[in-house]
């Protein structure tokens, strides 16, 4: 397992340490050592599922490429897969899908399996935020860190949303792209480097469609056990430099 990502989960430790303490400054830091550090980790999480899913279905030049290590370093560029990703969460937005891993298609098993290893990564996602919003329904704990560990979750419902929906370049439309025509494979592949793009502005430009984005998110969250209060607290710290 990777040193580096041992880091970014003792980041996210010390955060919930730190967001126990009964002093403000200290709970804040907590809280943003939470977010950050979680965000980064699960980023990781996100693209070692892809990984995990394409061996275990055929692809057995993944380890090969470091993929199963955990090591942000291997998923692509880091500014781009970790850096970028952590810049768009502290500045308030919604975030960005992380790192990228190279899988071998024509390895793959069948056309299932090309779903599935799309799906592994915000799967992640969803998976994790259950267990966030588990372990805060279920464990008693101090608000800020009940709140610190909230707003993560809910920035993993949002990748899952985010990234599930059936839109080039994102994973939920990786796992159609397979069952396509190939016409229409051919059209998904010349949209795939600016539908994103357009998506992001249409969310942030466009108040409709934010609104729309974040109403399923919220609605996703609460289906999985999330508290929005307490994610809306947690946010508001997190942001604490803005105020």
């Amino acid at each position: 397992m990777s040193p580096l990502f041992l880091a970014l989960l003792g980041a996210t430790v010390l955060g919930g340490v730190l967001a126990t303490v009964d002093q403000s400054f200290a709970r804040t830091t907590g809280i943003v050592l939470i977010v950050l550090g979680g965000w980064a980790t699960s980023l990781c999480l996100h693209e070692f599922g892809h990984a995990i899913t394409a061996y275990r279905g055929g692809d057995l030049s993944v380890p090969a490429k470091g993929y199963l290590t955990l090591d942000p370093r291997r998923y692509t560029d880091p500014v781009l897969s970790i850096v970028l990703p952590l810049l768009f969460v502290i500045a308030g937005g919604i975030p960005l899908p992380g790192g990228a891993v190279w899988i071998n298609h024509h390895a793959l098993r069948n056309r299932r399996v090309e779903s599935m290893v799309s799906l592994a990564g915000p799967l992640t996602n969803l998976v994790l935020g259950m267990l966030i919003t588990a372990a805060v329904q279920l464990v008693p704990m101090p608000q800020g860190l009940s709140t610190g560990l909230s707003y993560l979750a809910f920035l993993q419902v949002i990748a899952f949303v985010l990234n599930i929906l059936p839109i080039p370049g994102l994973d939920g439309y990786g796992a159609i792209e397979p069952w396509l025509s190939y016409r229409a494979r051919e059209l998904g592949e010349k949209a795939r480097p600016w539908a994103p793009l357009v998506l992001f502005l249409l969310l942030f430009a466009v108040p409709f469609v934010g609104r729309a984005f974040f109403s399923l998110a919220y609605l996703v969250f609460g289906l999985v056990g999330g508290e929005p209060v307490l994610a809306l607290l947690g946010q508001e710290s997190f942001r604490f430099w803005e105020f």
